[in-house]
């Protein structure tokens, strides 16, 4: 007969496993830590196998408790979607955002697909583009929100996290070996001359512009199809690319904060409910 799983059971083994420790996810949850762990024994009965390694130092997902992971996940998320629902007020009206390309899909696709569930009537406008442009629209009162990049003087904005600017490099092609280095930019000179020139400057690398576009997935096909290296958010790396570091000869472009930023004049509860959606999606990346 097949098991009938309990979905507190199930939140609790999410718990266990992302906390990798008993004690912490019973904190957590509010619990004891013999009952997190007779309920994870009781798991475990349930599906007749192991889920956690125990060690030293915590637990470990067995082979089993990965399979399980993934639709507990998808389980609790549903459960959690579907409260939210059942409790909020629906609401309408226009909700404006700007936001850099990089976090579009990561970020972004997160922070709509929770806030379109429980607030489908609210007619969302995304707009992409690089920061100066971003700020520029909010304070024009083009824009009821705005998530920005900050690389000096703080505005005063929500610090949601940092993620500096690095050199990237494809691992297949290794253009950061070329002299004079390759290396692609956006096509607006503030940020680049004052940020992304100016490293390679200071760390004397000979340097050739041999591409430019004015976004993120322009830098970031030059990077993986081998035409340049570029400046990139570190949480934004391509697959089969990495970090150019000290060892290398290059480093830290800049120390960039990701900040968002409010009109002061937009108000309504479907812009502070989609704030706390975007907090949310970059608390949980």
């Amino acid at each position: 007969m097949k098991p009938t799983l309990d979905s507190d059971l199930l939140r609790t083994f999410v718990a266990v496993a992302d906390a990798g420790n008993f004690t912490k996810a019973a904190v957590q949850a509010g619990r004891t830590q013999s009952a997190v762990s007779m309920q994870m024994k009781k798991l475990e009965d349930m599906v007749g196998d192991s889920l956690f390694e125990r060690g030293s130092r915590g637990v470990a997902l067995t082979r089993r408790g990965g399979e399980l992971i993934v639709n507990a996940r998808r389980i609790v998320s549903l459960l959690d979607e579907t409260a939210a629902s059942m409790v909020a007020t629906p609401l309408g009206g226009p909700v404006r955002i700007g936001i850099p390309e990089e976090y579009g899909h990561a970020i972004l696709s997160r922070a709509l697909g929770a806030f379109a569930k429980r607030h489908p009537q609210v007619d969302i406008t995304v707009r992409y583009a690089h920061s100066g442009a971003q700020i520029a629209a909010l304070a024009a009162g083009e824009l009821d929100l705005a998530v920005v990049f900050e690389w000096q003087d703080l505005s005063g904005g929500e610090v949601l996290m940092h993620d500096p600017t690095v050199w990237v490099t494809s691992e297949l092609h290794h253009m950061h070996e070329e002299r004079p280095v390759p290396i692609a930019l956006y096509n607006r000179a503030g940020w680049c001359k004052d940020f992304a020139i100016k490293s390679l400057e200071q760390r004397g690398l000979a340097y050739r512009v041999a591409y430019t576009s004015d976004t993120n997935g322009g830098l970031r096909l030059a990077v993986t199809s081998g035409l340049a290296i570029a400046p990139i958010s570190r949480s934004n790396i391509p697959a089969g690319c990495r970090e150019l570091t000290a060892a290398d000869g290059f480093g830290d472009i800049d120390s960039s904060n990701v900040v968002l930023r409010r009109n002061p004049n937009a108000s309504g509860e479907a812009i502070v409910s989609m704030e706390e959606a975007i907090r949310e999606a970059f608390t949980n990346r």
